[in-house]
């Protein structure tokens, strides 16, 4: 098994002989325009004609920097199958993507490729593009589960108390890809945060955490460096294993290779001076248990 992290959240997943490219971002902006609108900090590391055989491309929800409109049609033309939450197929078909290589999946459904199943699985978000209907697709998150090896991606999501059963349904996953950055205090149920990305990682029984969705756009408060820095003092409290590769290295995470810190020392808040910590039901008096790393 190897993953390869591209920034952000896209990355390409081998597993158990089957290519999974997922959240494809090729693009200059996360935008509905070429002029405006978060722009990434580098080139792609790679081609998307450079990269291997794809079997397969999984999309967790239709915000522009997860389901990008130029990198899908370049899939499309490459005869890639897409699987995609409930409402994501319209989208796809619009731009050319032919009906019969679409499967839409509701939570806890899944679609055979090869000898891999892949499960969607429940998450807090939203979705929506610029048009008139907002949250009318589903948004989700991912088990990828071979004849070998189990990986787990949550997709953009707050903290929520179904990760838990995903652990005793799915797992244990040889290695989780989980939300780390574009967090914020003002919207602490959409995205989780380094502490309960953690905890996300205990909960569906993880054994090795790869961060995503930091390191490529600008899209919350917080500087670059801190998904990764409070996320290692949070595998510090936990005893996790955390890998943060540099994008387009390719890892193997089951052999708990050992990645040297290549982004620059930058000032960062901890979590004990920026807390994200998500509501139940939207009701800031019934909080979560996150434990707090010093």
């Amino acid at each position: 098994m190897r993953v390869t992290w591209f920034g952000h959240s896209s990355m390409l997943v081998e597993i158990d002989g089957v290519n999974v490219v997922v959240d494809p971002f090729w693009s200059e902006r996360a935008s509905p325009f070429p002029w405006l609108g978060p722009k990434r900090w580098y080139e792609p590391p790679v081609s998307i004609d450079h990269l291997p055989h794809v079997d397969v491309v999984i999309v967790s929800h239709d915000h522009y920097d997860h389901l990008d409109r130029a990198s899908v049609q370049a899939f499309n033309a490459r005869g890639v199958r897409f699987i995609v939450p409930l409402g994501i197929g319209a989208h796809l078909r619009d731009w050319g993507v032919p009906n019969d290589r679409i499967t839409e999946l509701d939570w806890w459904q899944e679609a055979s490729v090869g000898t891999l199943r892949i499960v969607s699985t429940p998450s807090r978000h939203a979705s929506g593009r610029l048009e008139a209907h907002s949250d009318a697709t589903l948004w989700t998150g991912y088990a990828l589960i071979g004849p070998t090896h189990r990986a787990f991606y949550s997709g953009d999501t707050g903290m929520n108390d179904t990760f838990a059963d995903v652990g005793r349904r799915l797992g244990p996953f040889d290695v989780t890809m989980i939300e780390d950055g574009q967090y914020d205090a003002q919207w602490p149920d959409w995205h989780l945060g380094p502490e309960q990305a953690m905890r996300v990682h205990e909960d569906v029984r993880g054994k090795v955490l790869i961060p995503v969705h930091w390191g490529l756009l600008k899209l919350a408060h917080h500087g670059w460096t801190e998904p990764a820095e409070r996320i290692l003092a949070a595998a510090r409290c936990s005893k996790a294993d955390v890998l943060i590769p540099e994008p387009g290295q390719a890892v193997e995470p089951t052999t708990h290779p050992s990645i040297p810190r290549w982004w620059p020392k930058e000032p960062w808040f901890t979590a004990a001076q920026h807390p994200i910590v998500a509501s139940r039901k939207g009701d800031p008096r019934d909080l979560f248990d996150v434990p707090v790393c010093p």
